[in-house]
């Protein structure tokens, strides 16, 4: 990950959102000057960062352009994620596997996968793009198939098509579940030894934006998981969702009664002893698939985080080997 974190201008350490409409004293002026104008607490410097990355929209559309003049009535947004605001970069190392027709990577936390209000810079997509790009036709964007997602927290191995020819059997092979996913996940308490199944209908609520299971009305979802390793406070457990749904992993696990460490969303734990928990404890270790047009069979492991491998250190739970449920 390539990021600037000690720069104090590359990052507000809140997520902040301003609504406001252009004055007829402010109409004319740049908008990397009008922003930091109308926006309390916002320095050109940054002003001129957030609207580079993607995250000031002029009447309903992203704006990347500092010198772009604005109009007295216009009504401008800003967001922040609390994030730096400098571009994520991918390097080598984070590339798991690349042919002509595919490409997984080893996902970071604290990386948006897909554009947010916040940012276009900044994410996967973004990278991934920046990466494939041809250097001598840059007006040609590459062929990016994202086919799934990952949280912003969560840490692993993703998997997008780069060429035409791959994004529908890829699609296909995601929505009829032939690509087997395998998820490590750090829990609260102590699972019982054993593999377990879980099977809801969830749906998410717009009162706080949060997936529930439901008694009727949602979607089916279905995971599996069971115990690698555990001590008195938290387990190691291998989790395999047969179902995609948003938020899944961290619902039912957190509903079965075993949140994951640091997902205060969900109940978890944001400490646990003397160690603070800065992110939800998810990480997608392995993808297993026909490749979509050799049909050849992949296997694709994701490292380990190194927050994710410290807790394990910390913990005493490196004594697994099977992660497969």
């Amino acid at each position: 990950m390539n990021y600037n974190d000690n720069d104090p201008v590359c990052s507000l350490t809140k997520r902040v959102h301003w609504n406001v409409t252009v004055p007829a004293e402010a109409a004319g002026l740049r908008l990397d000057q009008a922003v930091p104008r109308l926006c309390t607490g916002l320095s050109r410097t940054q002003s001129r960062k957030i609207i580079d990355i993607g995250g000031v929209h002029v009447a309903g559309r992203r704006v990347r352009s500092c010198s772009r003049s604005v109009k007295e009535g216009e009504e401008i947004a800003v967001y922040c994620d609390g994030l730096p605001l400098v571009p994520f970069t991918l390097n080598a190392d984070a590339i798991l596997y690349h042919d002509t027709d595919i490409i997984a990577l080893n996902k970071p936390a604290g990386i948006d996968t897909q554009p947010t209000p916040s940012r276009f810079q900044g994410t996967l997509y973004a990278a991934l793009t920046e990466l494939l790009i041809d250097p001598f036709r840059r007006h040609l964007e590459p062929s990016i198939g994202m086919v799934q997602r990952l949280d912003r927290d969560t840490s692993g191995v993703i998997l997008f098509s780069i060429s035409p020819r791959a994004h529908k059997p890829l699609t296909t092979a995601i929505t009829t579940h032939a690509i087997g996913k395998t998820y490590l996940a750090l829990v609260a308490g102590v699972v019982p030894p054993g593999t377990y199944e879980i099977k809801s209908l969830l749906a998410r609520s717009h009162r706080d934006n949060c997936v529930r299971s439901i008694s009727k009305g949602g979607k089916e979802a279905v995971t599996r998981y069971h115990r690698l390793a555990a001590c008195d406070s938290c387990s190691l457990v291998a989790v395999t969702p047969i179902t995609g749904r948003m938020h899944q992993i961290r619902v039912h696990l957190s509903e079965a009664g075993f949140p994951l460490l640091g997902d205060t969303r969900y109940g978890g734990p944001g400490q646990l002893g003397e160690m603070v928990i800065s992110r939800h404890m998810l990480h997608a270790q392995q993808l297993e698939f026909l490749h979509p047009l050799t049909r050849q069979p992949l296997a694709i492991t994701a490292p380990l985080a190194e927050d994710f491998q410290m807790l394990l250190n910390y913990y005493n739970l490196t004594d697994y080997s099977e992660v497969l449920c």
